[in-house]
């Protein structure tokens, strides 16, 4: 009986814990200015009633860079002073990421979809090259395939459509695990209030070829924005909705724009999932670069060539 007890509570008392750790959590200050281009500052617009974070950097043709899952605009913190010297550059915080606002509600594939439409037409930008990595290499082919005329021309970057949207589950082992609960009741809730940097940087190292490759500051503000109230419960919402980006697939099959699919050799994805990919869109290009996993943008500068030359049709 008391054996029986003490297991009880061994079990149960990580529910409690977790609030108070919860509650202890440090909301982060908006910055003004990126760590990386200290002159850079960001900006805010009102997008179907949200604030959605962005930059704007450069001149020439419109070039929208969308980040992975559970990231924010940063993540291309490698790629934009470069691609700013030849065009006009836009990342921009996906809706419950980074400093844009988190709103009570699904977090889909066409929530993110609609929200870069809505961004896009209230910034004005037109006959764009949308840049997406993960599920941003995604929502750009949604946009594509629903001849959004706003967009010309896309580059997917390890686009998510696969694995019933559960790739991530490949990062690691602990990625694997804190996923695979997510959607438990009480206990996902449980671990992701109990989540640390640790177990964040343990994930993300899995998205690149080179542990390197990951800027310290990057990754520790990144996991800050975390912390910002309703952030966590919109990502388990997002977790829920895995599946989903695997579904919308369907669609590609109406892409008429130029598509070119960019894959890391160490990326989650397996060949067969990537030739699957390739072979629902239309007169799309395939390009492996060697030694770089998911999040190309940080672990490999051949990506910055490969972006200028398609966008300028080279």
């Amino acid at each position: 009986m008391m054996n029986t007890f003490i297991t009880g509570l061994i079990l149960v008392a990580p529910v409690p814990v977790s609030y108070i750790v919860e509650a202890f959590r440090t909301e982060p200050t908006k910055p003004a200015y990126t760590s990386w281009e200290p002159h850079l500052n960001y900006q805010y617009i009102k997008v179907d009633g949200n604030q959605i974070r962005y930059i704007k950097y450069g001149s020439g043709p419109a070039v929208v860079l969308l980040h992975t899952l559970r990231t924010q605009l940063d993540m291309w913190q490698k790629v934009i002073p470069e691609l700013a010297k030849t065009f006009t550059v836009y990342a921009m915080d996906h809706i419950g990421h980074g400093f844009s606002d988190i709103p009570n509600i699904e977090f889909m594939p066409e929530t993110f979809k609609r929200n870069v439409a809505g961004f896009m037409q209230a910034m004005d930008i037109n006959n764009a090259t949308i840049v997406g990595e993960s599920i941003g290499g995604s929502i750009g082919l949604i946009l594509a395939a629903e001849s959004n005329k706003r967009v010309s021309k896309v580059i997917a970057i390890n686009p998510y459509g696969y694995a019933q949207g559960k790739g991530i589950h490949r990062s690691s082992m602990i990625a694997r695990l804190l996923f695979s609960i997510s959607n438990i009741p009480i206990l996902g809730a449980t671990f992701w209030r109990l989540r640390s940097y640790p177990i964040f940087l343990q994930i993300m190292r899995g998205g690149v070829f080179n542990n390197k490759s990951l800027p310290k500051k990057l990754m520790h503000e990144i996991n800050a924005a975390g912390n910002r109230k309703g952030h966590h419960q919109a990502f388990m919402n997002l977790i829920k909705h895995f599946p989903k980006w695997q579904q919308v697939r369907e669609i590609y099959p109406n892409i008429k724009t130029p598509v070119l699919l960019v894959y890391g050799s160490n990326d989650w994805s397996t060949a067969d999932e990537r030739e699957q990919e390739y072979s629902l869109i239309p007169d799309s290009e395939l390009v492996i670069i060697q030694n770089a996993g998911h999040f190309i943008s940080l672990d490999s500068p051949d990506l910055i060539e490969l972006i200028k030359h398609f966008v300028s049709g080279d």
